[in-house]
C-alpha cells in the first residue's frame, strides 16, 4: 500500500503515506502518530502490526471486542468519534524506526480539523509530538497531548500503564 520511492540508503528508503487520514465530520478527537509501520504500510491502515496494543486499549477503553478486520476498525472508530491520521505524510525512515526519520514532510492537519468537529489532538510517542509541535502547531494552534506510543518495541509502559495513560481520551470524548 505504501509507495517506496527508492531507497536513500542500503537501510533508509523514503516512504510516502498513500492510505489518507481515517476521519469524518463528527469526529471529536484526532489520534496522530508520526508514519505508519512497515506492518500497517503493508496492510494499509493504522496500528496494524500484531503486536501493536493500539486496538487492544481502545477495544478495553469503551468495553468492546477487539475490532479484528480493517471494516470493523472503521466502524469502531467512526461510532467513537475518532479520527486517525499521521504527522507525516512522508520521510526517509529506516524500517519502523521513528527514531532514524529524516527529511519530513508535514501533513496538512489544519485543513481537517476545520472540516471537522474535531477539538482535541492527541500523538501517540515522542516523535510524534516533536514533529507536531516543531512543524504543525503554528498552523492548527491546538496543544497535542502526549500519549506514549503503543508499539510492541515500548516495552518499557506496562500494557496496564498504557492503558491508564489513554483513559484521557474517554474524557474529551464524553464532553
Amino acid at each position: 500500500m505504501i509507495l517506496i520511492t527508492h531507497y536513500v540508503s542500503c537501510d533508509r528508503m523514503l516512504v510516502n503515506h498513500v492510505f489518507g487520514p481515517f476521519v469524518n465530520k463528527d469526529s471529536k478527537i484526532l489520534i496522530l502518530g508520526s508514519i505508519p509501520s512497515v506492518k500497517s504500510r503493508e496492510y494499509g491502515f493504522y496500528y496494524m502490526h500484531p503486536q501493536n496494543r493500539f486496538w487492544k486499549i481502545m477495544s478495553d477503553l469503551f468495553e468492546e471486542e477487539m475490532p479484528n478486520t480493517i471494516l470493523d476498525k472503521k466502524k469502531f472508530l467512526k461510532k467513537h468519534y475518532i479520527a486517525l491520521w499521521d504527522v507525516l505524510d512522508s520521510c526517509e525512515i529506516k524500517g519502523s524506526s521513528d527514531v532514524s526519520i529524516k527529511n519530513p514532510k508535514v501533513n496538512d492537519i489544519k485543513n481537517i480539523i476545520k472540516e471537522t468537529s474535531i477539538k482535541q489532538i492527541f500523538v501517540t510517542g515522542k516523535k510524534a509530538l516533536e514533529l507536531y509541535n516543531k512543524y504543525c502547531y503554528d498552523d492548527v494552534l491546538i496543544v497535542a497531548i502526549y500519549l506514549p506510543s503503543t508499539s510492541g518495541a515500548n516495552c518499557a509502559i506496562s500494557y496496564e500503564n498504557l492503558r491508564k495513560k489513554y483513559e484521557i481520551i474517554i474524557n474529551y470524548l464524553k464532553n
